[in-house]
């Protein structure tokens, strides 16, 4: 059973964008909006500023309750050609705002390609899509289940696999997901941690969990752990260090291809 670990996959990429950065005149700079403090926020915003510490990118942590505070520092930041990139750091507390907050951020600016009219694709569903070519996990001719709709992950790597051809549903968290057992490729992102369990994987399925929760303190995914302890499954994401380093690594590329431009 192959391991599906981004962290391996991200350091070759992480070097090559410190390469990159070195060779530009003007030092990029990553904004990070939000107006939640849960500890999967606090994780994802460590983890991204000390990666952007790493290559040479400054990264600026903005926190606000006030949506119209927020919608003014999205307003300004697009005006800054110091800023080459923005994100809305998700889930928001008003989960509501995210659609209007995110169309607010300029297109060539929105590096989480979370924007209606965003320059980029979703930058975590192009994670998943580097993390399964990486590991040589061929998506034509498979039957790939999606499970989670969520803006962030599930519904772009949906139109990203539909746009390509691929064999692919889209299930809700909510919906009969013993029917899984009919797809070869599972891609979980539901944020609803043990969802996943043995009854609904087929042997020899290959499945990418991208869910996150906190439990406690302790971040979770939406796999089981029974099911991180079978022998016949093709290939499985490690509890942590899957999709995320991935993520990570594609946000601060189109931070990267910003920069260049500009």
């Amino acid at each position: 059973m192959k391991l599906l670990d981004g962290h391996a996959l991200a350091g070759f990429i992480k070097e090559r964008q410190t390469h990159q950065v070195k060779s530009l005149t003007k030092k990029p700079q990553l904004l990070i909006i939000r107006n939640n403090d849960n500890p999967v926020i606090k994780k994802y915003i460590e983890l991204k500023t000390k990666y952007g510490q790493d290559i040479g990118i400054t990264v600026t942590d903005f926190y606000s309750s006030d949506i119209q505070e927020i919608k003014a520092k999205i307003i300004t930041a697009n005006q800054d050609s110091k800023i080459s990139g923005i994100i809305i750091q998700l889930p928001l507390l008003h989960q509501e705002k995210t659609d209007e907050l995110c169309n607010l951020i300029a297109p060539n600016k929105d590096v989480d390609g979370l924007g209606q009219n965003a320059n980029f694709d979703s930058a975590t569903a192009t994670a998943i899509n580097w993390l399964l070519a990486g590991y040589d996990i061929k998506l034509e001719q498979q039957k790939i289940a999606i499970v989670g709709r969520g803006k962030l992950v599930g519904a772009p790597l949906f139109k990203m696999f539909k746009d390509s051809h691929l064999d692919v549903t889209l299930f809700h968290h909510g919906d009969d997901l013993t029917k899984l057992k009919q797809y070869d490729i599972i891609i979980t992102a539901t944020g609803v941690p043990g969802l996943i369990v043995n009854s609904m994987i087929k042997p020899g399925t290959s499945i990418v969990d991208a869910g996150t929760a906190s439990e406690n303190g302790i971040l979770k995914g939406d796999v089981a752990d029974s099911v991180r302890s079978r022998t016949d499954l093709s290939a499985i994401t490690p509890k942590l260090g899957g999709v995320g380093p991935l993520t990570v690594a594609c946000l601060f590329d189109h931070v990267i291809q910003v920069a260049t431009k500009s």
